[in-house]
């Protein structure tokens, strides 16, 4: 009598999807440190280090400024130039 009888896929059948979520797991965190998004990722602008909120907020980090004078110098320019904001697909400049 052949007791090594095949009856079925055996208890490896649950390390398959395991191997495939790693494979799945391995690709995306490669595309997404990688060339996916670019060097700075593809719907992130531009960074001016130059900026006036680009100096302010290295300054505060710094700890050259506290926080009420970082919030009061923010308003100040934020009032003055204005925040930034992206502009609408739909909505073009001709109107």
């Amino acid at each position: 009598m052949n007791t090594l009888a095949h009856t079925g896929p055996g208890p490896w059948i649950f390390f398959v999807p395991l191997v495939w979520a790693a494979v799945i797991l391995t690709v995306v965190t490669v595309l997404r440190r990688g060339g996916w998004r670019g060097r700075r990722g593809a719907w992130r602008p531009p960074v001016d280090d130059r900026s006036p909120m680009a100096v302010l907020g290295r300054r505060f980090a710094s700890g050259e400024i506290d926080e009420e004078e970082y919030w009061r110098r923010i308003s100040v320019l934020e009032e003055h130039f204005g925040r930034a904001r992206p502009a609408s697909p739909g909505k073009g400049g001709a109107a």
